[in-house]
């Protein structure tokens, strides 16, 4: 990995994208992104987290966070995205009606055969390329950019019509996870 995709500022504010291997539309089902944002609310009780911005798209997540002084951002989101991936792939496996199991198993499993650091499965791509917010300017860009993911992809008319998201708080309203404006 580049040392431009590393967090070099354990203080910073960080721009964050993780997907899913093989772009896989797992978050089509809210049950799936439940879990993600239950695992971001334990984050921000238990382990410093805090969440400027967010969304949940189909495939990926992204995120503008950062931590309080006594906590590790890379250990924060490594435990997440651990948590998440295990949590999801459980769900899956044990729902009775998911009709894409099987193949999401499947590639999740075949993903993981190739990363020696995983035991059996791979949900999450390597590549969260964290990108540190230096401006005003350009942590506004970002939440922008977070925000009209869902417009630019068809899902809604108006960013805080996407309740998998942050739009809703900075447009006055109460969303599912508390944010810590900038």
């Amino acid at each position: 990995m580049s040392r431009a995709y590393k967090v070099h500022n354990p203080n910073g504010t960080y721009f964050l994208s993780f997907a899913t291997v093989g772009w896989i539309d797992v978050f089509t089902r809210n049950n799936y992104k439940d879990i993600v944002v239950d695992s971001l609310k334990f984050c921000q009780l238990h382990k410093g987290l805090r969440v400027h911005a967010w969304v949940i798209m189909t495939n990926h997540v992204h995120l503008v966070v950062s931590v309080q002084e006594q906590f590790s951002l890379v250990d924060v989101i490594r435990d997440l995205k651990k948590h998440c991936s295990k949590a999801i792939i459980k769900t899956i496996a044990n729902h009775p009606t998911e009709s894409r199991k099987e193949w999401m198993l499947a590639i999740f499993k075949s993903s993981g055969a190739y990363n020696p650091n995983n035991k059996e499965f791979q949900f999450w791509r390597q590549d969260s390329q964290p990108i540190e917010l230096f401006s005003n300017e350009v942590i506004d860009q970002k939440i922008d950019y977070i925000h009209n993911n869902p417009i630019v992809a068809g899902f809604v008319a108006e960013a805080e019509h996407w309740i998998y998201g942050s739009a809703v708080d900075y447009a006055g309203g109460k969303g599912m996870i508390a944010i810590d404006f900038l």
